[in-house]
């Protein structure tokens, strides 16, 4: 009788001491058993009438549970992850848009003195960034960058836990948040840091759901989270749910489960919908007035924020907002008859061949800087030990070089990144509104930026697209959370509408001299640059998806297609993606393709670079044999064998 006592008081302290599960009661209702009438659900002790209070309320919430996941847990925290991550992107964008708006006023209100007005333009954005860059660092060393590397070799099977911890979700919140609001003067974007928070959401989520669940943390749910999670962080930034789905499963998981795909898409569709929900909410509060921006007076300051989202201003009633409706988040004008004519595409090829070549320059170049930049004996100890005085002396530079009345003023560099976007998608022909843009043009047009009395439209362009592609490298060095995806869209964008206009100069009435002119859209040939670059530099074709679901037009969706797959075509085949030259550059633990595209590729077998001189225990070896296979190799792990 001791020794069962002793055994069952043995059992209530390790059941105590652990929270996993099942718990005995479980454990005996598997065997057979019935629990003893004297314990909890834990295996500790209930004395007197606590058991009978307990028990029902343990009984009302295990039914209130059953009831509400008889569909399936799945489905109500997936749809939370949209809905949460979709309300944070909303709510960024607008504080962004207040901060952007701010920056303006300062800069307008400062006067006329060049001195005043050059720091004004420089220290802001300067101020920070440096912030943005201490801030997360010191919190976790992970917050840089996108994150997409990590969440692709995460995705891979490697264990990196420090990258979805939850202190770095309020890190890379804040950190991407003083960004954004640098605005165009460090042309980086928001598409990857948000894919790396709503992985780290995900899998606070998943870890919620196994405490709900009483279940075992299964990593393989946990898998199925990450992969909607990447969905969905590309969806509530573009409001793009069914490319957003293809992107990432295109750029982060190479070996894609079909039995994930209903995830990806339930909880992408959740976090668009709740996006344009809210846009749509806030629109009649943006039309309204422009209630802590800039005011009226200014052309370039829209109530938009970097993303499409309109900043509030109190509305009298809630009927107001009833006849909005859903919108592009980049709606373009281009509602024509013959958005292109047959003989474009040859055009449109020419166009995929220039971004691929140029999507390879800059991948080349890239890597090379991001080499560079670890070797050099200064820069390196700046990345080691002051990482802010770093990101202070490169912002200074490229907010110097973008100062409106200096080399910013044939860059457009008062405009931001959605209001490049904006112009460049533009559905009138600037080389013919140039010449008489007092006639022809509405006052205040964002395609006036472009337009400088010393420089054609081809010059400014083309000024835009040389000084964008090295500020835009080095930009990619800053430790700081930043996505590089959105600046690399609205480069393409510029390749496409610079080919459109010369293609509208030299074809003014369209490539057929008879019968009614056709004119060239050289925003179409914008559209099929961004996408183009975009997917070449990416390797993925997906984007020529995004740019349609993102402007809502999709008259020019066969000749993007085209444009897409000639310019993923010349970079896959010479340069590795932008994110897989970043695993290799940060030497992450991540295997590439080992097969090429070449046929020969397919007569290569294990052997040929398989380790031979591999270190094992036997399993019933000892302690001497151990310490012979430790001085034999250096290897970290060996394994053990029968014999």
């Amino acid at each position: 009788r001791g020794e069962k006592e002793e055994e069952e008081e043995e059992e209530r302290v390790l059941v105590s001491e652990h929270s996993w599960r099942p718990c005995p009661t479980a454990r005996r209702r598997l065997r057979g058993e019935t629990p003893h009438p004297n314990r909890g659900i834990l295996g500790v002790r209930v004395f007197g009438g606590c058991q009978h209070l307990v028990s029902p309320l343990a009984g009302c919430l295990e039914w209130v549970k059953r009831q509400l996941f008889r569909v399936g847990e799945d489905w109500y925290f997936l749809f939370i992850l949209g809905v949460l991550m979709a309300t944070i992107s909303f709510t960024m964008d607008i504080i962004v848009a207040r901060l952007y708006a701010a920056h303006m006023w300062l800069y307008r209100e400062i006067g006329d003195i060049a001195v005043l007005k050059y720091l004004s333009w420089t220290l802001y954005p300067t101020a920070l960034a440096a912030f943005s860059t201490g801030f997360s660092q010191s919190i976790t060393p992970h917050s840089g960058g996108s994150g997409i590397p990590e969440l692709k070799t995460i995705l891979m099977g490697v264990v990196l836990e420090d990258y979805l911890a939850i202190q770095n979700f309020g890190a890379k919140v804040v950190g991407l948040t003083c960004t954004l609001v640098c605005g165009s003067t460090l042309f980086l974007g928001k598409v990857g840091p948000y894919v790396h928070l709503s992985a780290m959401a995900a899998a606070y989520l998943g870890k919620m759901r196994t405490t709900v669940t009483r279940e075992y943390e299964n990593k393989f749910k946990q898998h199925e989270m990450l992969v909607a999670a990447q969905a969905v962080g590309v969806a509530t930034v573009f409001g793009a749910p069914i490319s957003g789905v293809l992107f990432s499963i295109e750029v982060m998981s190479p070996h894609f489960a079909v039995r994930d795909y209903w995830r990806g898409f339930f909880a992408a569709t959740c976090g668009a919908f709740m996006f344009r929900l809210l846009a749509v909410f806030n629109s009649e509060q943006g039309k309204g007035g422009r209630a802590g921006c800039a005011p009226s007076s200014s052309p370039l300051l829209s109530p938009l924020g970097i993303f499409g989202v309109l900043t509030p201003k109190p509305t009298p009633s809630f009927l107001s907002l009833l006849p909005e409706t859903i919108a592009a988040v980049f709606k373009s004008d281009l509602k024509i008859d013959f958005p292109f004519d047959l003989l474009e595409t040859f055009f449109f090829v020419i166009l995929g061949t220039v971004c691929g070549i140029v999507a390879c320059a800059y991948l080349f170049c890239q890597r090379w800087m991001m080499v560079a930049v670890k070797k050099n004996r200064l820069t390196a100890k700046l990345l080691a030990t002051d990482k802010p005085v770093y990101t202070v002396l490169v912002v200074l530079l490229l907010a110097s070089v973008t100062f409106p009345p200096g080399l910013g003023q044939f860059m457009a560099s008062r405009l931001t990144m959605k209001e490049y976007l904006t112009s460049l998608f533009d559905n009138h022909t600037w080389g013919s509104l140039a010449p008489n843009a007092s006639g022809l043009a509405k006052p205040g047009g964002l395609w006036q930026e472009w337009d400088h009395p010393s420089a054609t439209i081809y010059g400014t362009l083309t000024f835009f697209l040389v000084m964008k592609f090295w500020m835009l490298i080095l930009a990619t060095t800053l430790p700081l959370p930043a996505g590089y995806f959105m600046p690399i869209f609205i480069y393409g964008a510029a390749i496409g509408r610079l080919l459109g206009e010369v293609v509208a100069l030299l074809f003014p009435r369209g490539l057929h001299s008879e019968g009614p002119p056709r004119p060239i859209i050289p925003a179409g040939y914008a559209l099929a640059g961004a996408a183009a670059f975009a997917g070449s530099v990416t390797h993925a074709v997906s984007t020529a998806l995004l740019v349609c679901e993102a402007t809502g037009h999709l008259g020019h969706v066969l000749p993007t297609v085209l444009a897409v797959l000639v310019a993923n075509a010349i970079t896959q085949k010479n340069q590795p993606s932008f994110y897989d030259a970043s695993i290799i550059v940060k030497k992450l633990p991540y295997l590439p393709p080992i097969r090429s595209r070449h046929i020969a590729s397919y007569r290569v077998v294990v052997e040929e670079f398989m380790e031979r001189r591999v270190v094992a225990v036997a399993k019933g070896d000892g302690f001497q044999e151990v310490l012979v296979a430790l001085d034999a190799s250096a290897d970290t792990e060996y394994p053990v064998v029968e014999s």
